[in-house]
C-alpha cells in the first residue's frame, strides 16, 4: 500500500532533513545569485531561515502533525534572514495553516497545505515576481495536487512533486531575462527544491535524524547608543527572558485572567519596561527589564510551566560594552548553527518621544549613525542579514513608545516590516531605505518634536533625493546587462545596478564618481571601507573637488566590509 500517512515525528525529521540538505548547498545556493557580488546570500539567508525552523522542532516529541508545523512555523518566523528568509517563513505558516485541526496527514492533506503555503507566500509579496521562489513554490502545490489524483502513496507523491518542480525551476531563466542573460536558476527556488529533496530523503531514513551545523562565516554585534550611559542610572538592570507553556485555561487557579498575553503586559510594565509578550501555539515568549525577576516569573507561573529562562545584569554586561567586537560575539552553547546576531547588550536609556533602530555594516557607519541620533545599530556581516527575531530584540530596547526602522537594504525590508508586526506594545514604522546613503538622509531630518507622520513624510522626502555609489569586486564570470564580468573586476553599482565594470578600483570610483554628478547633485559624502583608505578617499575627494568645484565633499571611514567606496551625492 504504501505510505498513506505520516505523523508529526515524520514530519519533524522531514524538517530537519530538508534544513541539512539546504546547509550542505549553502555555497551553490549563494553562487547562483545573479549578481556576482560577494554578498550573494540566498543560501545563507534560506539556511538560517530553515534551521531556526528545525531546531523549534526538534524540541518537541510529539505525533501530532499540527503541532510539529506550528513549532516550524514560529520558528522560522522569528528566524528568517533577507527577502528569501521572510518569504519562506511565510510558506512554512501557510503550511502550518493548511495543517490545523489534524493529529496526522494523508497525501491530500499535505497538497492542501502545499497550496495554503503558496497562497500565503504570494499575499506576503507587494509585486510578487514570476521566475523566483514563489514560482517554485506554486510548483510545489500544483505538483501535489496532480499527484494525489493518480496515487495516495506520499513518498511517490513527493517524487512527482520534486520532478515537476525541477522542471519549472528549468524554465525560470525563460521568466526573468535577468536569470537568462547570466546563465542560472533562481536561486531561492533551487533552495526549496533542495529542501524537499533533503526532507524526502529524511523521510526514507531510519532512526533519528540530527541538525548539521552552518559553519561561522562573520559573528555580529548590536552596538548602542546607550553604551555612553552610566551604569549606576540604570532603573531596571536584570534583562529578563523566558518562554513559557501555558496550561489548559481550566487549569487555571480560580480568579486567573484566561488572557494570558494581556494580563502578562499589564503587570510587567508596572515593574519594569522593555516589555515584550507574543504568545503563539502555547507558548508565550517573555522579555523584560525589571529590578525584580522573581515577580516576573512568579507572575508567569500562574499560567503554566517556565522554560528557557535567561537572566542577565545589564550593570555588569556594562563593563564590556564599550570593548564589544564582532570577534567577541559568542558561539550559542548548542552549536547548533552560526550565531545569530547578539541580543543587544540594553542598556536604559531616558524615555524618548520617537526612537530609531538603523541596521549598517561598519564600526564607522554605525558610529556615525550613532552620532546622528540612532539609539540601535544593528550591525550584519559578509552573507548575513539580521533575522526577524534580532531586529524585534532591537526595537524592543528602544526606551520609546514610538520606533523608526531603517532597513538601509533591500534584502532587509521586509524582514523588518515582519520584526514590527510581531511588537504589540510599540508603534513600529519601517522606512523602506534601501541603502545606508539613504538611511543618513533620514536620521538628517530625524525630529521627535513634530508629529510622527510629518517626520515621517520628511525621512521620505528626503531619501528620495539621495543617489547611492558602491564600488565591491565580483566573485565570479558572468554576463549581465550586455556587461562581461570577470572574477576580480571592480564593479561599480549606481542605485544597486551594475553601471561600470572597471578593471582597476581608483579609476573605476572616479569614473563612478562622474556618473553620478552628472546626473546632479551639489552635497557628496564619501565612505571608505574593505580595500581603500583614508589616503585613497581624499585623492578621490581631491578629484570631485577640481572637477565639480560646486561640490561640498566630506570623507568618513566607514568600516564598511566588501564594499571598498560608498558614495552618496543629493
Amino acid at each position: 500500500m504504501g505510505l498513506i500517512s505520516i505523523d508529526g515525528k515524520a514530519l519533524r525529521k522531514m524538517i530537519i532533513g530538508g534544513a541539512n540538505e539546504l546547509i550542505r548547498n549553502i555555497a551553490p545556493l549563494n553562487a547562483l545569485n545573479v549578481f556576482p557580488v560577494p554578498d550573494g546570500d540566498t543560501g545563507t539567508n534560506m539556511s538560517h531561515t530553515v534551521a531556526a525552523a528545525a531546531r523549534e522542532v526538534a524540541k518537541l516529541n510529539t505525533p501530532n502533525i499540527n503541532d510539529i508545523a506550528k513549532a516550524a512555523s514560529n520558528g522560522a518566523l522569528r528566524g528568517a534572514r533577507g527577502n528569501s528568509g521572510v518569504i519562506l517563513s511565510q510558506l512554512f505558516r501557510g503550511f502550518s495553516k493548511g495543517l490545523e485541526g489534524k493529529s496526522t496527514a494523508k497525501a491530500e492533506d499535505l497538497a492542501v497545505a502545499l497550496a495554503k503555503s503558496s497562497e500565503m507566500a504570494y499575499k506576503a509579496v507587494m509585486k510578487p515576481k514570476e521566475g523566483t521562489m514563489l514560482t517554485i513554490g506554486r510548483a510545489f502545490a500544483e505538483g501535489a495536487h496532480d499527484a494525489v489524483a493518480a496515487q495516495k502513496d506520499i513518498e511517490l507523491c513527493l517524487v512527482a512533486v520534486i520532478e515537476h518542480a525541477n522542471k519549472v525551476l528549468a524554465k525560470t531563466p525563460d521568466m526573468l531575462p535577468v536569470l537568462k542573460e547570466a546563465g542560472v536558476v533562481d536561486s531561492g527556488g533551487m533552495g526549496l527544491v533542495c529542501f524537499l529533496q533533503g526532507a524526502l530523503s529524511a523521510m526514507r531514513t531510519e532512526g533519528e535524524v540530527t541538525l548539521l551545523e552552518i559553519s561561522a562565516q562573520s559573528n555580529e554585534g548590536i552596538a548602542s547608543a546607550g553604551a555612553s550611559i552610566d551604569p549606576s542610572q540604570i532603573t531596571f538592570p536584570y534583562c529578563t527572558e523566558f518562554l513559557l507553556k501555558l496550561d489548559a485555561p481550566e487549569k487555571h487557579k480560580p480568579g486567573v485572567s484566561h488572557d494570558v498575553e494581556g494580563t502578562l503586559k499589564i503587570y510587567l510594565s508596572s515593574i519594569g519596561d522593555s516589555v515584550v509578550v507574543i504568545e503563539d501555539a502555547g507558548l508565550v515568549k517573555v522579555h523584560v527589564h525589571t529590578g525584580d525577576p522573581g515577580k516576573a516569573l512568579q507572575k508567569a507561573l500562574q499560567f503554566g510551566d517556565l522554560l528557557d529562562i535567561k537572566i542577565d545584569n545589564m550593570r555588569q554586561q556594562h563593563h564590556g560594552l564599550l570593548d564589544f567586537t564582532a570577534s567577541d560575539a559568542p558561539v550559542p552553547a548548542n552549536n547548533a548553527a552560526t550565531p545569530a546576531i547578539p541580543a543587544p547588550i540594553a542598556v536604559q536609556a531616558p524615555p524618548k518621544t520617537v526612537g530609531v533602530v538603523a541596521v549598517t555594516s561598519g564600526a564607522g557607519l554605525r558610529d556615525l549613525f550613532i552620532g546622528l541620533g540612532a539609539d540601535v545599530c544593528i550591525e550584519g556581516g559578509q552573507s548575513m542579514n539580521p533575522s526577524t527575531e534580532d531586529i524585534e530584540k532591537a526595537i524592543a530596547q528602544v526606551n520609546a513608545k514610538t520606533v523608526i526602522v531603517l532597513p538601509n537594504n533591500k534584502n532587509i525590508l521586509l524582514t523588518a516590516q515582519q520584526a514590527g508586526q510581531l511588537i504589540t506594545d510599540k508603534a513600529v514604522h519601517v522606512i523602506p531605505t534601501v541603502s545606508v546613503a539613504q538611511g543618513m538622509a533620514c536620521m538628517v531630518v530625524n525630529s521627535d518634536t513634530i508629529p510622527i507622520e510629518e517626520n515621517l513624510t520628511g525621512m521620505r522626502d528626503a531619501m528620495s533625493t539621495v543617489h547611492c555609489g558602491q564600488v565591491t569586486q565580483a566573485v565570479r564570470d558572468t554576463v549581465l546587462g550586455g556587461k562581461e564580468i570577470r572574477e576580480g573586476d571592480f564593479l561599480c553599482l549606481y542605485d544597486g545596478e551594475i553601471t561600470l565594470v572597471e578593471k582597476f578600483l581608483q579609476p573605476g570610483v572616479k569614473a563612478l564618481a562622474d556618473y553620478m554628478l552628472t546626473k546632479g547633485g551639489d552635497i557628496v559624502t564619501i565612505f571608505h571601507g574593505e580595500g581603500a583608505n583614508g589616503e585613497l578617499a581624499e585623492e578621490l575627494a581631491t578629484y570631485v573637488r577640481t572637477k565639480f568645484p560646486h561640490t561640498e565633499v566630506e570623507v568618513y571611514d566607514g568600516g564598511q566590509p566588501l564594499y571598498s567606496y560608498i558614495i552618496s551625492v543629493e
